[in-house]
């Protein structure tokens, strides 16, 4: 089997060309996602069992099924429901990107919410009990104690979170969003060479993880510089 390099050569600048659209499914996701983890792990955490159970069910729907399969009932079911077709949330569901953002935000959201959760449960109680000591309030403790260091607690899982949803992006393709993945199944199409061109996608994504996982470490050193201990 021959190896054709004046072929991928001539084929990641195009497929380098749907990078935009990637970055844009994994920014407004990772956001929307972000958004709907907090909101579910302060159902989680509300000592009430009507919003503890049903934020535990979506989690363990959005975790426990395929997101391939996620996102085919939103492309493909959704729009057939009458009422979302006469709904504000048309313009959303009637469009791949739409679809798409929505399917990885609600999955993302269901990781991330126990990602933080995690990190709230690793708050050392001493320090809780030290802010109520203090005179802080319930909230006050909550956003100025437990917040800081459960954030700290929970980035390096969130970032590799972050990391599954940048390849996660790539089951877009299967809606007919061109990104970097829908580009490079169109030339292997058009050219019938798989093997020149999805070895090219993977190092393509391999770089991108990188450099991602660099940022989330810059993060996590700044955010910890003030732990580590002077040799």
């Amino acid at each position: 089997m021959s190896f054709d390099l004046s072929l991928i050569v001539e084929t990641v600048p195009k497929m380098l060309a749907g990078v935009g659209l990637t970055f844009q499914l994994l920014g407004l996701s990772a956001f929307l996602g972000l958004i709907l983890a907090i909101v579910l792990l302060l159902m989680r955490i509300s000592g009430k069992w009507y919003l503890d159970w049903p934020a535990q069910l979506y989690i363990y729907v959005f975790r426990g099924t395929p997101i391939l399969v996620q996102i085919f009932i939103i492309y493909y079911g959704f729009p057939q429901l009458e009422f979302i077709r006469e709904s504000v949330l048309w313009p959303i569901f009637r469009d791949p990107f739409g679809c798409a953002v929505v399917a990885l935000s609600l999955n993302t959201g269901a990781y991330v919410s126990e990602i933080l959760r995690g990190g709230v449960l690793g708050v050392d109680r001493g320090v809780l009990e030290a802010g109520e000591a203090l005179g802080l309030s319930t909230t006050q403790r909550f956003i100025y104690l437990t917040t800081p260091i459960a954030t700290r607690l929970a980035l390096p899982a969130y970032g590799n979170d972050i990391i599954s949803l940048l390849k996660s992006t790539a089951l877009a393709s299967t809606i007919t969003l061109m990104d970097m993945t829908g580009i490079a199944r169109t030339i292997v199409a058009q050219t019938y060479a798989p093997y020149e061109i999805f070895i090219s996608l993977a190092i393509i994504y391999m770089i991108l993880t990188f450099f991602l996982q660099k940022f989330i470490s810059l993060i996590e050193a700044y955010l910890g510089r003030y732990t580590k201990r002077e040799s």
